[in-house]
């Protein structure tokens, strides 16, 4: 095929692959739609069909690693926290004390007001607490220290 044709050949590729990532979850057209952007380029500069091959190929691999690497730094263990769990090792303030066997707790935790249960004895009104953790729709708090 002459190199005109190839130009936009390539274009048109990197264009289908760049809307399928967009319409698409995840980023798994996206090196396919570098790689056919680099092939574009070197297509409208004039370089051979050898070469946009080449460059295809090598653009779509390292995006491909480029794309692992970033995914895997967003999958660490603590991950951005979301929900109540954003409140775990956080200070509260008791607003109706908290007690398990009467079923009572009320804190506020930033800005937020939170049913509450402990693990403990009966937390009075007004003491600092410490959120220890998620249990359902209420937070598990104990005495701060």
């Amino acid at each position: 095929m002459d190199n005109e044709v190839w130009r936009w050949v390539w274009t048109g590729v990197a264009l289908v692959f760049g809307l399928g990532e967009i319409v698409s979850a995840g980023f798994f057209l996206l090196p396919f739609a570098v790689g056919a952007a680099l092939a574009a380029v070197a297509a409208w500069i004039g370089l051979v069909g050898g070469v946009q091959w080449v460059l295809f190929f090598v653009g779509t691999g390292i995006s491909m690693w480029v794309v692992r690497r970033f995914m895997r730094s967003q999958d660490h263990e603590q991950g951005l926290q979301i929900g109540p769990a954003r409140y775990v090792g956080m200070s509260a303030v008791v607003l109706e004390e908290v007690d398990l066997a009467s079923n009572t707790g009320l804190i506020r935790v930033e800005a937020e007001q939170w049913r509450a249960i402990t693990d403990g004895d009966p937390i009075p009104e007004g003491a600092s607490v410490e959120v220890v953790e998620v249990r359902g729709t209420r937070l598990v708090v104990a005495p701060a220290e």
